[in-house]
């Protein structure tokens, strides 16, 4: 499968890979229709570590074009609490797009990522080896099209929120330290 064929990194810049997702929709459909499996990933990416890096190859050596959904920063302050996201939501995707595995990537701001699932119904499903195949949230939603759940990545010991720990700069540990002193 040619990549440029299946939309894949032949863009110019990280930017034109960060699409809307009605332009997502229609690229992926145009991928599919031209022979390409497609993979999707998706996650806050906070701050970028090597958990990521490595999460994102394995779900691209899964299939031809690797589509990643950024938690939009409404649902990474809800998910994550008070002070993240530390980077904005166009700020993680271009970051996300510049990674030679990412094809294409679009921010989401509905809660869960069923709904663009069932929109692009990508052939696999791609999460990070914090999960199992029985404990994925969208798997029922994912086998309905035909698609299959996969977990990639190395073993979770990468943590945005430990990283953030380790420098002094979450929120939730200065609040502890603060009514501890």
């Amino acid at each position: 499968m040619n990549s440029d064929c299946a939309g894949g990194n032949s863009e110019k810049t990280s930017t034109d890979r960060i699409l809307s997702q009605d332009e997502l929709i229609a690229r992926v459909q145009t991928a599919r229709r031209d022979g390409a499996r497609i993979v999707f990933a998706n996650g806050c990416f906070d701050v970028l570590h090597a958990g990521h890096v490595r999460y994102l190859q394995g779900a691209k050596a899964l299939g031809d074009l690797l589509v990643v959904g950024i938690n939009a920063d409404s649902q990474v302050a809800a998910l994550k609490g008070p002070g993240r996201p530390v980077m904005g939501e166009r700020e993680r995707a271009e970051i996300v797009a510049s990674l030679e595995s990412v094809d294409l990537v679009t921010i989401f701001h509905e809660a869960t990522v069923e709904s663009l699932l069932l929109a692009l119904k990508p052939d696999i499903h791609a999460k990070g080896t914090d999960y199992t195949e029985q404990t994925v949230p969208e798997r029922d939603v994912v086998r309905s099209y035909g698609g299959r759940v996969a977990i990639v990545g190395d073993p979770k010991n990468h943590s945005t929120s430990e990283i953030l720990d380790r420098i002094g700069a979450n929120p939730d540990v200065a609040k502890k330290c603060e009514q501890n002193s």
